[in-house]
């Protein structure tokens, strides 16, 4: 059976938009937050049947259409031999690659590592409503080296990730090269445990111009994309904060741009190839506000809406904690009662 967000996919036409957020699967669920009182993430993400189960949570506490696997961009660091603590402030290396002498001799790639994973995607697949699609997903070459190479999260600017880049390009495209291999491994085994679409996160895009992310860090992204695409397994793109730079993205680098709130969907369609679908855009950080507020922003949508067939709501970026699940409810349900005009 397909659902609402795979006929979108495809380029049908609907009645109304998708949706399903980002981070949508912890923060905000108290249901979630009572599990993380007895489990910690690492456990949580490790258990096929806790996995699976959190994965879910959304779909029945929310309403979304779809699911997104219960996992973390870090994974793949992990398999290449990186030791990762998740701390209450955030992930944590042992030992980043800024302090390693030989950072390609220092990451060895297992990717048995990796296996739990796709025992958890089974465990979804067993679990889940039919016509409840499951999201696979990767971090993008360079947001993962970012963290490989600060060692942590804390700081978002990730200064000797971003001046690698600068001092030793050749370095940071062999790391970003041995990250895509991995990826791309990762990613194709998704689509083989029953995956519906995969999605790429760039986080981090607007660390660096433009131009440099084209040049440096594009070629890889689309080598993740092509395998997956290669498959027929539609692939989603978040380059968050590129900007002006979604100009320059075409059909052959993913088949949906998700948006950031920084640029109006109107805009980004506009800049886009008109091939490519459209996902987000709305600031998560409006959730913090009143319902009518959020109404009055979300009546914003319709004309876009009603034009755009090719248009999966979403948030511009991940929940943030702190946002009351009654809202995000209320998104979900305002979503699928607004008359869309198609």
């Amino acid at each position: 059976m397909s659902n609402i967000f795979e006929k979108t996919l495809r380029g049908e036409k609907t009645e109304r938009p998708p949706v399903w957020f980002m981070r949508q699967a912890g923060r905000v669920l108290p249901s979630y937050l009572e599990m993380r009182k007895e489990h910690s993430f690492h456990e949580l993400m490790r258990s096929p049947e806790l996995a699976a189960e959190v994965t879910l949570l959304p779909v029945h506490d929310l309403g979304v259409d779809a699911a997104i696997l219960f996992s973390d961009i870090l994974v793949i660091p992990e398999a290449l031999g990186m030791n990762l603590a998740f701390t209450d402030s955030g992930p944590r290396f042992e030992k980043a690659l800024k302090d390693v002498a030989d950072p390609l001799s220092f990451l060895k790639a297992d990717a048995q590592k990796l296996e739990y994973i796709y025992n958890v995607i089974d465990r979804i697949g067993e679990r889940r409503p039919v016509d409840v699609p499951l999201i696979g997903f990767c971090g993008a070459p360079f947001t993962t080296l970012c963290y490989m190479v600060q060692g942590l999260g804390t700081n978002h600017t990730f200064p000797d990730a971003v001046a690698l880049l600068y001092q030793n390009k050749s370095l940071a495209n062999e790391l970003l090269e041995v990250i895509t291999n991995l990826s791309i491994e990762y990613a194709l085994n998704q689509v083989k445990h029953g995956i519906a679409a995969f999605q790429i996160f760039e986080t981090h895009a607007g660390l660096i111009p433009v131009d440099l992310y084209m040049e440096l860090i594009m070629p890889h992204v689309r080598r993740i994309s092509a395998a997956v695409m290669e498959t027929g397994t539609p692939v989603i793109f978040l380059p968050k904060g590129l900007g002006v730079g979604l100009k320059y993205l075409g059909p052959e680098d993913a088949d949906f741009i998700s948006i950031d709130w920084q640029v109006p969907l109107d805009e980004a369609r506009t800049m886009l190839h008109p091939g490519l679908g459209v996902q987000g855009n709305l600031d998560p950080r409006i959730l913090l506000a009143d319902q009518v507020t959020i109404g009055q922003k979300l009546e914003t949508y319709l004309e876009f809406g009603a034009a755009n067939d090719k248009w999966i709501f979403n948030v511009g970026h991940g929940f943030i904690p702190g946002i009351p699940v009654e809202n995000a409810k209320f998104v979900v349900d305002w979503i699928k009662q607004a008359n869309w005009g198609r």
